[in-house]
């Protein structure tokens, strides 16, 4: 085993600057028995590092060949199998584990105190041995020598050691000189031993003759140890007083450091003192202004406003950590809050107090304004409270409690101002439209049902003049005892009112700038307040920047609703904001009944002023809405708006009902019919009234619907007239609505005018044809029996050889129609139209010429049968048409 330990070191180790400490030879544990050597090895180069190297012979020769290395470090567990039974087998618990066999216990046990040595000392006792005899162990330490294990001589461990070059030369010299050195070993040996004993007589001889010498070196050394003991006492004196300045130096330290945090202390504390007082210190004229300042003149309130602001600075300064907690900040706190509830006590009630006085001042100029279509002015109240806009803002960021006081204060107070300012300028308003005196005001404000009772049971002329009556309907056309009018009932458009024909246009006028007067009034009067109360609450009014539309009404299934189109507005509205319109809407809250009894006042004296209405408002609508159209004033005129459309819608199907209701005369011709001449007036009314209005729609849509009913009217009364031919009423009446249509150029009703044109042309034609019949009777006969042979296929020349129809019966035919006859029978023509037509269109003219055009055509038909069927006869009538211009011309003159 030697010599393979030999071999190892040479051939392996040292190239790689290792030395081999121990071996053991093994097998693997359970497999095919094949050997090999398990090393433990250590660099030679520092930091040590500690290997288990696997060795195997080579198979095809006596050298061996390095197969794996493990680092020391690596394994976890030596497992010795059995510590009471000795057996060659053991365990290494590297990443996995390895079982191997022993060739022998004494190997086996060699090795593995060897690796118990060198994890004691260069692996710290990391690796754990379980199996493994307690005796070995200790064999392996003796007691007293540990420090041999932990840091003596490496040869403690190592039972072999290289010679090095210096050793083998003198080794080599040795044996040169002994001629039998390899030889005889033996001889060799024993003479080596011989000189070995030479030396060391040598050496002792040596040792005992310098006796003297070494006396003499020991006397020095007792003389070095004495002065040595000189030099400690000394170094120790120096040394206590240099422990006497230390200790010193250590108290002068120790006390700087104490001065040093005392002024850093000092610094911090008076930082402290300066935040504090520079933060929470209220001046003395700012508590004075807080306690006493004048809240009435406007020096007073700078100065009051100025403390507040001052005062919610102190209040709200951000307190460092642990300030809360001193005495008097928390002194200073509790002064700031009393000062703040006593300034806050004082501001509410002065402020409630100029809210009452401004109800009193205003209620005094109310007088002035009675008789004036005007509402008074607020804006000295206004600007007299917008000096207190900031303390305002102060109160609500302090006391929201006090602030939600002030403004149910505020609202409560100015709405009961504004309702008996707003109902006497309706009170007005009402007198001005009906032109009552102050007796007939109670009677203009009766409820409806009451004043509709009494309106039965005045006059139809009341003190203005004007019809006033009860509601009839358009079944009636005849002439009440006041003959110089037309019949209350004969009007398409009274709504249970007022004619229209008995109401001038001044008296619409009048009405048109009332209303208007009303929402101009209204209009800044709403804006001004909300502003007021924007700026004096302080709460934000966020405008939309985004296009808007007006409100729009829409009509479906009977109902109108209102629908705000708007883009790019936000759904969800600020807080503040709703708290404006809510503020406007309680202050407010009488405007819109009051303008919906105006409107229904409007309505009752003549419902063609719903037109006006719906315009007016409309206009106020969008100017509104151009300014916010959420505002109080936007959504308000919105919802009066909606009243008006329905009105106007109301108007509009009443006319479609009252048409459909109508009923002519049976005994006097129809001319043209009321519900038409209505149309015209309606029509040409409200062409006037909304040029240039923003809801033109509105009145297209029921321009459509009424003309349809026109349409649908006329064609049923032609149907049901007696007195007066089918074809002359529809005639009349369209050639009228064709009239109408074309002098107001109304674009929505361009095809409707095409229509009632193309029914005026057939209908004329229709009554040309049907009244003028065949005035040449016989003739007419005549040239039809022509006619008949030629469709049977008789040559136009040969029907002349017809025994009916030679030239003979043709000349018999001609004279019974000389031209006095001829002109006596259009005399008897004329006198008939000029009785079915009426004198109002004035068409008597044109259906004369048509028929004139007509007979001309039929006479010419005539002359140009003549002329094929009997060529050369030299016949001809015994008129011409030049005859039938004069008696045509003679006659229209003569009547």
């Amino acid at each position: 085993m030697t010599a393979i330990k030999h071999a190892l070191q040479r051939d392996i180790f040292t190239p790689n600057d290792e030395r081999l400490l121990s071996i053991v030879n093994v097998c693997k544990a359970g497999k095919k028995k094949r050997n090999c050597f398990l090393c433990a090895t250590v660099t030679t180069e520092r930091p040590v590092q500690v290997n288990v190297v696997k060795v195997k012979k080579s198979d095809k020769g006596d050298f061996y060949k390095r197969q794996t290395a493990w680092a020391l470090r690596d394994l976890a567990v030596v497992d010795a199998k059995d510590a009471a039974k000795e057996s060659p087998e053991f365990d290494l618990h590297f990443d996995k584990v390895y079982k191997w066999v022993a060739s022998s216990t004494v190997e086996k046990n060699t090795f593995i105190s060897c690796i118990w040595k060198l994890n004691q000392r260069y692996l710290r006792k990391k690796i754990d041995f379980i199996n493994v005899s307690s005796q070995l162990l200790e064999e392996s330490v003796p007691s007293g020598e540990n420090q041999s294990v932990a840091g003596g001589d490496e040869e403690a461990v190592d039972e072999y050691q290289e010679l090095n070059a210096r050793e083998e030369q003198d080794i080599e010299i040795m044996m040169e000189g002994c001629e039998y050195a390899i030889a005889n070993a033996e001889a060799f040996a024993e003479k080596l031993s011989r000189e070995l004993q030479v030396l060391d007589g040598a050496n002792i001889q040596s040792i005992m003759a310098s006796e003297k010498q070494v006396n003499i070196l020991m006397k020095l050394l007792d003389e070095a140890l004495k002065e040595v003991d000189q030099i400690e006492l000394k170094l120790s004196s120096y040394e206590e007083m240099l422990q006497s300045v230390k200790e010193q130096m250590d108290q002068i330290s120790e006390s700087n450091h104490l001065i040093h945090l005392s002024n850093t202390n000092n610094v911090k504390l008076l930082s402290e003192i300066e935040f504090l007082v520079n933060h929470m210190d209220l001046a003395k004229g700012h508590i004075k202004a807080l306690q006493e300042g004048d809240l009435t003149s406007s020096r007073g309130i700078e100065a009051c406003t100025n403390a507040a602001d001052a005062l919610l600075q102190c209040m709200n300064v951000a307190l460092r950590p642990g300030h809360d907690m001193l005495h008097a900040v928390k002194q200073q706190q509790q002064r700031f809050s009393d000062l703040r509830e006593q300034f806050a006590r004082r501001l509410a009630s002065h402020l409630n107090s100029v809210f009452v006085q401004q109800g009193h001042d205003q209620s005094s100029t109310l007088a002035q304004h009675s008789a004036e279509l005007t509402l008074p002015n607020h804006h000295p109240f206004h600007r007299d409270l917008l000096r207190y806009a900031k303390l305002m803002e102060w109160l609500k960021n302090t006391d929201y409690g006090k602030y939600e006081g002030l403004t149910k204060n505020y609202m409560d107070y100015l709405s009961r101002l504004y309702e008996r300012e707003i109902k006497d300028f309706f009170e007005v308003a009402k007198i001005k439209m009906t032109g009552t005196t102050r007796e007939g005001k109670k009677f203009a404000t009766l409820p409806r049902k009451e004043s509709a009772v009494k309106q039965e049971t005045e006059s139809l002329h009341g003190s203005s003049g004007k019809l006033t009556g009860s509601t009839s309907s358009l079944n009636k056309l005849s002439v009440q005892s006041s003959g110089n009018r037309r019949s209350q009932s004969s009007s398409l458009l009274d709504m249970g009112n007022m004619s229209a024909s008995d109401l001038d246009v001044a008296d619409r006028t009048k009405f048109d700038k009332i209303f208007e007067q009303v929402l101009s009034e209204l209009e800044p009067l709403c804006l001004a307040e909300q502003d007021f109360i924007s700026k004096f609450f302080k709460l934000q009014q966020h405008q939309s920047t985004s296009g808007t539309t007006m409100n729009e009404v829409e009509e479906m299934d009977g109902i109108a609703l209102s629908r705000s189109h708007t883009s790019g507005v936000p759904q969800t509205v600020s807080s503040e904001k709703d708290m404006i319109r809510q503020m406007m809407t309680k202050i407010f809250r009488c405007i819109e009944p009051e303008l919906n009894n105006l409107i229904a006042l409007g309505d009752k004296i003549d419902s063609f002023n719903s037109l006006y209405m719906l315009v007016k408002m409309s206009h106020h609508v969008w100017t509104a809405q151009n300014v916010d159209p959420a505002s109080f004033l936007s959504t308000t005129l919105g919802n009066v708006l909606v009243t008006v459309k329905r009105n106007f819608d109301k108007c509009i199907s009443n006319q479609m009902k009252q048409m459909d209701e109508v009923k002519i005369s049976k005994k006097s011709k129809v001319g043209i019919l009321p519900f038409v001449a209505e149309f015209e007036e309606f029509a040409a009314l409200a062409e006037s009234i909304f040029k240039n209005a923003e809801r033109r729609g509105d009145l297209d849509k029921a321009y459509i619907k009424l003309i349809r009913a026109v349409f649908d009217s006329v064609e049923k009364v032609a149907n049901e007239s007696q007195k007066t031919p089918r074809d002359v009423v529809m005639m009349e009446n369209f050639h009228h609505i064709f009239a109408t249509l074309s002098r107001l150029k109304i674009s929505c009703l361009e095809a409707e005018k095409k229509e009632a044109k193309q029914k005026y042309t057939d209908h004329l034609q229709s009554y040309v044809i049907y009244s003028l019949g065949q005035p040449l009777e016989k003739l007419n006969h005549f040239f039809e029996g022509v006619e008949a042979r030629v469709a049977q296929g008789i040559r136009e020349e040969e029907v002349s050889y017809q025994l009916a129809f030679n030239k003979q019966e043709l000349r018999k035919v001609i004279k019974e129609y000389p031209g006095k006859e001829v002109k006596k029978g259009l005399d008897n023509l004329y006198k008939k139209v000029d009785k079915h037509l009426c004198e109002e269109e004035n068409l008597l003219q044109v259906v004369w010429h048509s028929m004139q055009d007509e007979f001309i055509r039929q006479y010419k038909h005539f002359e140009g049968l003549i002329a094929r069927c009997y060529p050369g006869s030299g016949i001809t009538m015994e008129f011409t048409i030049q005859d039938i211009l004069d008696y045509c011309s003679s006659i229209a003159q003569s009547h």
